[in-house]
């Protein structure tokens, strides 16, 4: 065996991934967002706030089966210029969701009084950097 197939492969097609240190950061941002009333779970609630354009940024878990159902995603982020990114995994993405089901995709809503919006715009900067 080498060492390509012992990491955790995936899929090529979910692009940006954040790495170990960003996810983190994402998951403790979606736990309080959820505490705040300001996150939609799934990849149709998602696709409504951007519909609706009240979403500050969407996260994807890039363990998505098949990774197809959540690829409209990035593509509808980039008609309405909102950062997306994709973590590793849809079971960590739940849990800071507050479920005890793995979520695909979520989505961080607006809220101009919010105490979230300096974390909010942080984490928007550092998914912008890694779309250059």
């Amino acid at each position: 065996m080498d060492d390509q197939s012992i990491t955790l492969d995936v899929n090529p097609k979910a692009y940006p991934l954040a790495d170990q240190q960003m996810t983190t950061k994402i998951l403790n941002l979606v736990q309080q967002a959820m505490n705040y009333k300001q996150l939609r779970k799934g990849a149709n609630e998602a696709t409504k706030t951007l519909n609706r354009g009240i979403s500050e940024f969407i996260v994807c878990a890039a363990d998505a089966e098949p990774l197809e159902i959540l690829l409209h995603l990035p593509l509808l982020c980039e008609d309405k210029n909102v950062p997306y990114v994709f973590i590793r995994s849809k079971q960590a993405l739940g849990r800071a969701c507050g479920v005890s089901r793995p979520v695909i995709a979520c989505s961080i809503t607006t809220d101009e009084g919010s105490q979230l919006r300096p974390q909010i715009q942080q984490v928007q900067t550092e998914i912008e950097r890694l779309l250059v």
